[in-house]
């Protein structure tokens, strides 16, 4: 199979970049629209509408702002690599910070409404993935961003982050179509088998989700999306094939 011509590989990108970003920010209004329109609004006051800013704040957090952070690595492949490394910690702790307010929001309204915590399936899943999250945040700062570790430890726990990074984003959206379901069944039961508009609307809400994620892990899993190779990148590399294939760092 023959290869695609530079030209047409980076418009290919940049399409799918392209793509990626509407069905992320759709996600967002779409979740926007479904908690203003149909669930009456938003609040801090303990009542239901304090519960429509969780899965807004899940949705933008975990799921889109996660995403575009990743994306930065295939975006800016030819900046310094320490700069995209900052974007990309940024825009992580911007995620995390996000995300807090969407737990903090749910657990106050259920203490409020005296609503048990932490018994669905949903829950599960999304506490499980915010404290992968959290872990894989404050390990990406100390390995890379503000490296304590040698560039032995580095180089073996590379592949790691970048495999959670994928797990990540898989979790994120699984717990999110989870969350959807749970939230119509609660909330429209009686008629969601009519296709009501706002069953309607939160169905396209998790297809936008899941293509969201499609797109994104296919950015992130085809070499030639990578970045090109830097002297750092090859150092890391090297360490890693020792580790992996033993022998020296300077044999061939």
């Amino acid at each position: 199979m023959e290869e695609a011509p530079p030209q047409q590989e980076r418009m290919m990108f940049a399409g799918m970049v392209g793509a990626a970003q509407v069905l992320g920010l759709a996600s967002v209004v779409l979740t926007g629209v479904w908690m203003g329109h149909y669930r009456g609004g938003f609040a801090w006051d303990g009542s239901s509408y304090q519960f429509n800013v969780h899965p807004l704040c899940m949705v933008l957090g975990l799921v889109f702002l996660q995403g575009d952070a990743i994306l930065v690595y295939r975006v800016f492949r030819n900046e310094a690599k320490r700069n995209v490394k900052i974007l990309h910690g940024v825009i992580h702790l911007l995620a995390l910070i996000v995300t807090v307010v969407g737990i903090v929001a749910v657990f106050d309204f259920h203490r409020a409404a005296k609503i048990p915590d932490m018994y669905s399936l949903h829950s599960w899943c999304g506490m499980l993935t915010v404290a992968l999250f959290c872990t894989q945040w404050v390990m990406g700062l100390m390995f890379f961003l503000f490296p304590v570790a040698s560039s032995w430890l580095r180089a073996s726990y590379l592949p790691v982050h970048v495999f959670c990074g994928l797990v990540l984003v898989v979790m994120s959206i699984g717990s999110s179509l989870l969350g959807i379901t749970e939230k119509l069944l609660f909330s429209i039961m009686s008629s969601y088998s009519t296709l009501p508009a706002e069953g309607v609307l939160a169905n396209v809400l998790g297809l936008v989700l899941v293509l969201f994620g499609v797109i994104l892990c296919y950015l992130i899993t085809r070499e030639e999306f990578r970045r090109p190779p830097n002297p750092e990148e090859e150092s890391l590399s090297v360490h890693f094939k020792t580790l992996t294939e033993g022998g020296s760092p300077h044999s061939p």
